[in-house]
């Protein structure tokens, strides 16, 4: 198994850093494999170099142009490059079996909603994951929650947005994850 994580090229606050190091450890521990963007730059920089210590299958995906301002991370034994951001995040979902979005700004949140959508339109079936580091995504959840609550957002589809703090309850949701039916189902003759 191999997820994509997505989470911030700045650092955090110390307690993020900790939680994100223990969490790319744990997934190498685990031997779930990890994708993600490639960077040698704040938490993505944190995933990659815990994964790599635990022993981990790291694999980074980069576009060209974040090479050449010479943010791709160096010590990566597998690095794709490719032509863009959209490749990219392509190229991730490709190589993964899962999605897990840790802390982050707007790009984590892109990455995210553009593989849960992807997922909500039947192009895949995988599971997209929260991880709640320190209460950060608790935000997030509410303004969800007020989108169910307003009819904009079906409420199985937040349903199936996991929420974990740790490994084990990662790999216990996508244990048992069910895929929700496709939003947009053909009507039948």
């Amino acid at each position: 198994m191999r997820v994509a994580v997505f989470t911030g090229s700045q650092s955090g606050p110390p307690s993020h850093r900790s939680a994100v190091a223990q969490f790319a450890a744990g997934l190498a521990r685990a031997g779930v494999g990890i994708v993600y963007g490639g960077g040698r730059a704040g938490l993505m920089g944190v995933v990659a170099d815990a994964g790599l210590a635990a022993g981990g299958d790291v694999v980074g995906v980069i576009p060209q142009h974040l090479v050449d301002d010479e943010l791709a991370h160096p010590g990566l034994p597998r690095l794709e490059v490719v032509g863009s951001m959209h490749e990219r995040k392509a190229r991730m979902a490709e190589l993964a079996d899962a999605f897990v979005a840790l802390p982050g700004a707007a790009g984590t949140l892109e990455e995210l909603f553009e593989a849960w959508t992807w997922g909500m339109l039947g192009l895949h079936a995988k599971p997209a994951v929260l991880v709640d580091v320190d209460g950060f995504w608790q935000p997030l959840l509410a303004q969800l929650r007020r989108m169910v609550d307003d009819g904009y957002l079906d409420g199985r589809r937040l349903d199936a947005l996991g929420v974990v703090t740790d490994v084990e309850e990662l790999l216990a949701f996508v244990e048992r994850y069910e895929h929700p039916a496709r939003k947009w189902a053909p009507t039948p003759p």
